[in-house]
């Protein structure tokens, strides 16, 4: 069952805006399934408002349903015989109807783009001539990225510089996974994450009632269901000719993750890849990640960095779906069941992104930068800083339950490891996080910091 679920941060910002009684043109969007539109009406519920949303109809249907809306909102019967024609008289007449404070919602603008693509530049003229000297409160929405960074943030958008705020809407924080599922012990919670992350419309798809595995099998393991093709829809809908995106996370879930193994496998040229690469990691699917201490100055020169997939629905999806969609197309839902060994090693890469998350909202006080550190064969799972302090944590995760000795010789590797670390600290912890952890007390009395799922 579908619920809203916290975004007390973008209900804030929103307030804010629509408390400043001035008017206000304000850009909300990110992908599909992040809780847009839920988002919205949730901050619309009190107030007077317009809410309309954009879909894929003729434009004397879109132009009608306008009038509609315009009819039943404001009890205006003259427009029944004498309805608004064009953008230009819907946006005078809702420019009228704003002497007191209102909010006019356009949900999915890309729709109305393609159907309309004067609307930007309407907007813009409607804008300048008449909206902004009203009470008006103008939000415009949309999933596609691509489309709406183009025609509504972009220095080249007519709308650039009319803009009074935007906000890119992200995936939901780690702490907010107990409400989807009240049910679910630590494990799950985890797992759950590792599979579909922190984005609302997934979350909302799995049942609460029913087992981490019994909900993979149905929900991804099944052809027809929702998330078995979704990511193939979202490339389509976000790119002109996915294939060679497709290629390229297939390549990174497959574990090629240095730039020239990418560029080996995928036979693309080096500019290219670089400017595909580019547009995976403003979509949020992929990121380009450097070790933790190294010089934001030397970033852009380093040979050092790696790619990775940034989005764990996407990664799940090209590691299990993508490469059994033949056995999946013949109706074979079990096969998630021969896959076990290889989900839980996924599941144990996933538990050190848990982790950092974890790290970064404060199981750890103190430290404002939370990464990765790798140096040749050397390699730590989580290391994080304190600049003004200089202070350093080094951290292994371990998806496993470890007795006392298994975790002071990983803890004593950690120490060795962390020499290599060249960064000037004046205090440093080591830590351990793992499923289940004995004698736990014992380590910390040692100096230790140790954490496992009973912490979570």
């Amino acid at each position: 069952m579908s619920q809203f679920v916290n975004r007390k941060q973008e209900l804030e910002f929103l307030n804010k805006k629509y408390k400043s009684h001035e008017s206000e043109l304000l850009i909300i969007y990110g992908r599909r399934r992040i809780g847009k539109t839920e988002l919205l009406l949730k901050f619309c519920e009190d107030k007077k408002n317009l809410y309309f949303m954009g879909r894929l109809e003729s434009r004397e249907d879109t132009i009608k349903r306008f009038n509609h809306l315009l009819i039943e909102k404001f009890n205006d019967n003259i427009l029944l015989n004498n309805s608004l024609s064009n953008w230009d008289a819907i946006f005078r007449y809702i420019s009228e109807k704003s002497k007191e404070r209102l909010v006019l919602v356009i949900d999915e603008l890309p729709f109305l783009v393609e159907k309309f693509p004067e609307i930007i530049s309407i907007l813009q003229d409607m804008w300048d001539s008449c909206l902004k000297k009203t009470k008006i409160m103008l939000i415009l929405s949309g999933s596609s990225v691509g489309i709406m960074e183009k025609y509504a943030i972009d220095y080249k958008s007519p709308l650039y510089g009319r803009r009074t705020g935007q906000w890119k809407v992200n995936q939901m924080n780690i702490s907010t996974l107990k409400e989807f599922f009240p049910k679910y012990n630590s494990q799950e919670l985890i797992e759950t994450y590792a599979v579909i992350d922190m984005i609302p419309g997934y979350l909302n798809l799995f049942n609460p009632h029913k087992s981490f595995l019994d909900n993979l099998k149905e929900k991804f393991f099944s052809k027809g269901e929702f998330l078995y093709e979704e990511v193939e829809i979202l490339l389509r809908e976000e790119l002109r000719d996915p294939s060679n995106y497709m290629s390229i996370i297939s390549s990174i879930a497959g574990g090629l993750t240095s730039f020239n193994e990418i560029t080996q496998k995928t036979n693309l040229d080096k500019s290219m890849l670089s400017k595909y690469l580019g547009v995976l990691e403003s979509l949020g699917i992929t990121e380009r990640i450097m070790p933790i201490t190294e010089n934001f100055k030397n970033k852009l020169k380093s040979k050092k960095s790696l790619y990775m997939i940034k989005d764990n629905f996407f990664d799940f999806w090209f590691k299990f779906i993508y490469t059994n969609k033949q056995e999946i197309e013949k109706g074979n839902s079990n096969i998630i069941f021969s896959l076990k060994t290889e989900l839980d090693r996924y599941i144990s890469f996933k538990f050190e992104s848990y982790c950092k998350e974890l790290i970064s909202n404060g199981l750890v006080d103190n430290f404002n930068k939370v990464g990765k550190w790798w140096y040749k064969d050397k390699e730590i799972d989580i290391v994080a800083l304190n600049e003004e302090k200089k202070e350093i944590l080094f951290a292994e995760c371990k998806w496993s339950n470890l007795n006392y000795s298994e975790t002071k010789k990983i803890l004593e590797n950690l120490k060795e490891k962390s020499k290599f670390v060249d960064w000037p600290r004046k205090k440093e912890y080591f830590c351990i996080i793992a499923k289940k952890i004995k004698d736990k007390q014992k380590l910390k009395k040692e100096g230790y910091l140790a954490f496992d799922l009973e912490d979570f």
